[in-house]
């Protein structure tokens, strides 16, 4: 890997983990603030809210600057979001502008990628970037648990600046604060990212040329018979996996009678599992047989209904291993075959939007869902049969449509199996 990678590696560490830290502190400070459930459900979708909204432009944005620059700047929106929750914001209307950051750097995460790597590092850095975010979420959830926890909340109020009142008087604002430090961190890595010499390309006169261009863009991926397969898969994955991260805290409450410090303990071993399916799947799988795997989404959907029957931690905490484990062995060779379909048809920074819009639309539609279940008496239990059965379900029915394009289309697959072939060899 080139000496950049490791850098890219570093930023998207620290911002990832302020991010997922952040959520549990934004969790606790409507709990502790009396707000109703469906408000903490609403936190999910609120942060995909910007990733459809700007979907059109940000991978435009992406493409038309050095990607570290674009990195930057996102993660100080970040701090922005961060600075309004202290000063009184609606936590809501504050993380969603959190996501307003989050959705401008992602395409320029991804898309740096294919800048400075062959196509034939795709999948094994997909592995540890993909890897190494699902141990920023890990270490992120936990460290959000333990900062709104009794035992570090106290000693970080301890701490207060002669002669000014900074009005941080609770254990979710101490936490708030710790996290844009390490924003700050972030945004230091993000200045040490290399130039790749890619020609950037610039952005309209008139932004909202880029609409129908992005609506182009992803037309193109969902009729691309590779892209397509791709596009839904890693689209139901991170759907549920964006909502998910919520459910298990509140299933963890009903099941269990965890608080959200514990709770938060038990979403980072979902987490763990991930991290290692990953990693396996970087050594394991190449390009041309990423659609393999598309069966796993099959029996994640039938693991996930199978967590309303456990009611003991000794049980859950493997289970919510082997749960992770099989979604990260799923998704990170169809990210690497979607990346390498999308910059093949449009470009890097556009193709990670259109696949940042379509996942980011599922958690949306799917995280509202829950919270107005959530509004009207729907259980964490009866939430998750129905995302199991989705997953389940939507899985199958992608699996039955990759079988009939190979039938249909059989030299069209072909083809773009065999560039794939050859990309990730000669690459």
């Amino acid at each position: 890997m080139k000496r950049g990678f490791y850098t890219i590696m570093s930023a998207q560490f620290f911002s990832s983990l302020a991010d997922n830290a952040l959520f549990v502190a934004a969790v606790e400070l409507l709990k502790s603030s009396g707000a109703a459930e469906w408000q903490r459900a609403a936190l999910v979708p609120m942060f995909a809210l910007f990733y459809v909204v700007l979907a059109p432009f940000v991978g435009a944005f992406a493409d038309a600057q050095p990607k570290g620059k674009v990195m930057f700047v996102s993660n100080a929106i970040k701090v922005v979001g961060c600075l309004m929750m202290l000063f009184g914001t609606h936590p809501l209307l504050a993380y969603a502008v959190v996501g307003l950051g989050a959705a401008a750097y992602s395409p320029a995460k991804y898309g740096i990628l294919t800048e400075l790597l062959p196509p034939s590092q795709l999948v094994k850095a997909n592995g540890w970037i993909e890897g190494l975010t699902i141990a920023s979420i890990i270490l992120g959830i936990l460290l959000g648990g333990q900062l709104v926890g009794q035992a570090v909340a106290s000693k970080l109020l301890v701490f207060d600046f002669p002669l000014i009142d900074t009005g941080i008087d609770t254990p979710p604002e101490a936490a708030i604060t710790v996290l844009i430090f390490v924003y700050a961190i972030a945004a230091w890595f993000n200045t040490r990212i290399p130039l790749t010499g890619v020609e950037m390309r610039p952005i309209p006169k008139n932004p909202m040329e880029l609409v129908p261009d992005f609506w182009s863009c992803n037309s193109r991926l969902w009729q691309d018979k590779l892209g397509q397969i791709s596009l839904a898969t890693t689209t139901l994955f991170w759907g549920v996996s964006g909502n998910l991260r919520y459910i298990i805290l509140a299933w963890s409450a009903a099941a269990l009678g965890y608080s959200t410090t514990q709770a938060s303990n038990l979403a980072g071993v979902v987490a763990l599992g991930t991290a290692v399916g990953a990693v396996v799947a970087s050594m394991r799988m190449k390009l041309d047989r990423a659609t393999s795997v598309i069966p796993l989404g099959i029996a994640m959907g039938v693991l996930v209904i199978a967590m309303n029957f456990i009611h003991n931690v000794w049980v859950a905490a493997p289970f919510l291993i082997l749960l992770g484990a099989l979604g990260g062995y799923l998704v990170v060779p169809m990210n690497a075959l979607l990346q390498h379909r999308g910059h093949n048809l449009m470009g890097a920074g556009r193709s990670i939007a259109v696949q940042n819009f379509n996942e980011q639309a599922c958690i949306l539609g799917l995280g509202a869902f829950y919270s107005l279940s959530s509004s009207m008496g729907l259980s964490s239990f009866g939430a998750i049969t129905a995302f199991g059965l989705i997953v389940a379900f939507v899985m199958w029915v992608i699996k039955r449509w990759h079988a009939r394009n190979c039938i249909v289309h059989k030299d069209e697959v072909d083809h773009l199996l065999r560039v794939a072939r050859q990309d990730n060899v000669h690459g």
